[in-house]
């Protein structure tokens, strides 16, 4: 049971009264009629227990775009139901200040009739967002009391990575369809494939003719090469604890997601396979075998529901997973953190057993934070930050020094740009012929 603003108001109006007829004559002329009222109005209320509840609606949404859930109402009972009801969430199933005027309705129903109630929801996290009870407050006719009660509706709505990073696509496919044209002297390497043959003009290279296709016809023919296909691409989440360091809005995990389905969708194209794994001290996720028209959306189910692990991550665990998923040479992309400890005391010790036979790439999310505040000048503590963010820029390079001499390719960039840049080491590998 409940009691409204308007009960309150008459109580408080008959206090006066009581003033005026003190000694319980008073007393009795104003509690008894307000709590007659009050049970008739109970009385006369719909039940709320006998409601019955269906859902339909978005089951999952991107980060930052919006979701509806629609929630329909039956009144099986003789009496007109005039409620209000409160359809709960996740506080983070909006943004600040949204929640209390989304998430309630107010709904006069009719006996044997049905609505529909929709709340839309603004999603500020990714992950699975459960419905929480639907609360219903049945007034009275009078408007003085309201029965209450909750009834349990399950929905998921599954926040999916933003994907951000999707506007760099167009750029990256250009030059991909660029060096899938482009002449054996520009794409010669290692491991290139041949593509076919066509006629010589001056200025190509003499070593890409071929004698016997010459041989065979009147003019001088040379052949064409193409960046290879069908090579294996892993890229490992590392889902520790330094993941879940946050980087303006959002914590590193999502910038490193972001990353991963740009290289995802440009590798994809380019005709390779894309597998992942998110570890920390064991796995979180894993996508495999997948073909170039499912990957993306299977990458995107699967990394949705991750979130960063406040433990230190198991290098040598990851490692020995990543080879298991790597049987023959491919290219590793490991997104993790740049800090010196936890380069040095996890991933040095077990990073040849990756190198000696895959190409390692290593990106890291840097924070734009450092680099204002290595500008600072003019007071003492901006001076003090512009130290510290000198030295940890130093430490940074250091480490990304040491892991270039065991062989690895290191992508040191902010949020914004790790993804565009670890397109484009990709697409400098494949014209060179290492993958």
């Amino acid at each position: 049971m409940a009691l409204t603003g308007r009960a309150a108001l008459i109580a408080a109006l008959g206090a006066l009264l009581v003033g005026l007829l003190p000694g319980w004559t008073g007393l009795l002329a104003v509690e008894v009629p307000l709590l007659l009222a009050i049970l008739y109005d109970l009385l006369r209320a719909a039940p709320v227990r006998k409601l019955r509840f269906t859902r339909t609606g978005d089951t999952s949404v991107r980060l930052g775009e919006r979701a509806s859930v629609s929630l329909v109402v039956t009144n099986p009972s003789s009496r007109t139901l005039r409620a209000r009801v409160r359809d709960a969430w996740p506080p983070s199933s909006w943004r600040a200040g949204e929640g209390h005027t989304a998430s309630r309705h107010r709904l006069t129903l009719a006996p044997g009739e049905s609505a529909r109630l929709t709340t839309t929801l603004h999603p500020g996290r990714r992950g699975d967002r459960h419905a929480h009870r639907v609360t219903v407050r049945s007034h009275g006719p009078l408007g003085l009391a309201a029965r209450q009660g909750g009834h349990h509706v399950p929905w998921t709505v599954r926040v999916l990575p933003a994907f951000e990073s999707r506007k760099h696509l167009p750029a990256r496919l250009a030059r991909l369809r660029e060096l899938d044209g482009r002449t054996s002297i520009l794409t010669r390497g290692e491991g290139t494939e041949f593509d076919s043959l066509r006629e010589y003009v001056p200025g190509d290279d003499t070593r890409s003719i071929d004698w016997r296709a010459t041989a065979r016809q009147s003019t001088v023919a040379v052949r064409t090469w193409r960046p290879e296909r069908d090579r294996h691409v892993l890229v490992v989440l590392d889902t520790g604890r330094t993941s879940a360091g946050r980087v303006g809005d959002a914590p590193r995990l999502d910038a490193a997601m972001d990353a991963t389905l740009l290289l995802t969708a440009l590798a994809s194209r380019a005709g390779d396979r894309v597998d992942l794994l998110a570890y920390d001290r064991h796995t979180r996720a894993s996508v495999r075998g997948r073909t170039a028209h499912d990957v993306l959306p299977a990458f995107v189910e699967a990394m949705a529901p991750v979130e960063p692990a406040l433990v230190e991550s198991d290098a040598r665990g990851m490692t020995a997973t990543a080879l298991r998923l790597a049987r023959r040479r491919s290219l590793i992309v490991l997104l993790t953190g740049l800090e010196t400890s936890a380069v040095e005391e996890g991933l040095l010790p077990v990073l040849p057993l990756l190198t000696q036979r895959h190409t390692v790439v290593l990106g890291a999310i840097a924070d734009p934070r450092i680099e204002e505040m290595a500008q600072a000048r003019g007071t003492v503590e901006g001076v003090y930050e512009a130290a510290a963010a000198t030295r940890t820029r130093a430490e940074r390079r250091s480490t990304a020094d040491r892991l270039r001499r065991h062989g690895v390719l290191v992508v040191d960039a902010t949020p914004d740009s790790l993804a565009p840049a670890l397109a484009d080491t990709y697409l400098a590998l494949k014209a060179a012929g290492r993958l």
